[in-house]
């Protein structure tokens, strides 16, 4: 089966799911990570700080690749079940007690698998099994909204787990079996989901902000890209300068000047912060910073001397 190439180096993003309509520049090493997690069969760990574009890469993937993008974002509650599948329990209570009302038909089937839902990665792996299974499921859950209608599971997916480093370690423990074996067991309907020959293995990106490290049997089951922001002023402008041009080009037609102020702001910002100990702007504060200027009228020059002002002169401190 053909691997994805990933041979482009600027990629439209159409809106998908809850993902906004943008744009991506591949860089070398995302490229080589990419082909390196298809060519293994591994999962693609991105670390690095907030705003560097982690979590777009999943959907630039997605997109370069034409295979559907599954999300799932990782909080402290999360547990490793809830990536695989999920056992609706109250479901059932709830069909036990309208078994007992007389001439109610509702509860006579309880059997355990009525009541399992398929979880991201059920999909990802298997989405016609998953789509079998909820037909026949008294689950309330849905399929995944498809990217188009001409997507078929032969495409394949991405599956994107974010921000994994918020959750406890027993999650990445336990996904160990799903991610080294490629497939893993639902106990209720006495099965194990795997990928069929015919369908491309998905590709699956977890991001990480490094707020906790991971587990060491975890990680060697990752290929491993860090992105980092450039570390030099001059470095850092250019390349903020570049994500401008390419977000927002009509800005930078119009005022030429106003994505490199804006990114000094930022780099002043970040000095800033570190001095305050608070968390530094990135990436996703520049573009933030940019699309207002994009959509207020009036100068950008103007319009960043208020901004700073609000937020340095009339703030309090962190």
């Amino acid at each position: 089966m053909t691997l994805p190439a990933y041979d482009q180096t600027e990629l439209e993003l159409p809106a998908m799911g809850s993902w906004p309509a943008s744009r991506h520049r591949f860089d070398a090493d995302q490229k080589s990570a990419l082909r390196a997690a298809e060519a293994a069969g591994r999962p693609l760990l991105v670390r690095g700080d907030p705003g560097t574009g982690k979590s777009q890469l999943a959907h630039a993937a997605a997109v370069s690749a034409r295979r559907l993008l599954l999300t799932v974002v990782v909080d402290s509650h999360s547990e490793a079940s809830d990536l695989l599948w999920h056992f609706d329990a109250v479901a059932r209570l709830a069909d036990a007690h309208l078994a007992a009302v007389p001439g109610s038909k509702v509860g006579e089937d309880l059997h355990p698998a009525r009541y399992v839902e398929p979880g991201p990665m059920w999909w990802a792996f298997d989405w016609k099994g998953a789509a079998d299974h909820l037909q026949g499921a008294r689950v309330g859950a849905m399929a995944p909204e498809l990217p188009d209608k001409e997507w078929t599971a032969e495409r394949g997916s991405v599956l994107l787990i974010d921000e994994i480093d918020k959750a406890e370690t027993d999650l990445p423990n336990g996904l160990l079996e799903a991610l080294g074996n490629r497939s893993f067991s639902v106990p209720p309907l006495r099965r194990v989901v795997t990928c069929p020959e015919n369908v491309p293995q998905p590709l699956v990106i977890i991001t990480s902000n490094e707020e906790r490290e991971l587990p060491a049997a975890f990680l060697r089951r990752c290929v491993v890209l860090t992105l980092k922001l450039p570390k030099s002023d001059a470095e850092l402008t250019r390349y903020l300068v570049e994500r401008g041009k390419l977000h927002f080009p009509e800005l930078h037609r119009s005022y030429p000047k106003a994505l490199t102020t804006a990114a000094e702001q930022l780099i002043d910002d970040r000095a800033r912060a570190a001095e305050q100990g608070v968390y530094s702007p990135g990436l996703a504060e520049y573009l933030d910073l940019l699309r207002v200027l994009d959509r207020i009228d009036g100068d950008p020059a103007d319009l960043l001397n208020e901004l700073r002002a609000y937020f340095f002169d009339k703030q309090p401190p962190a």
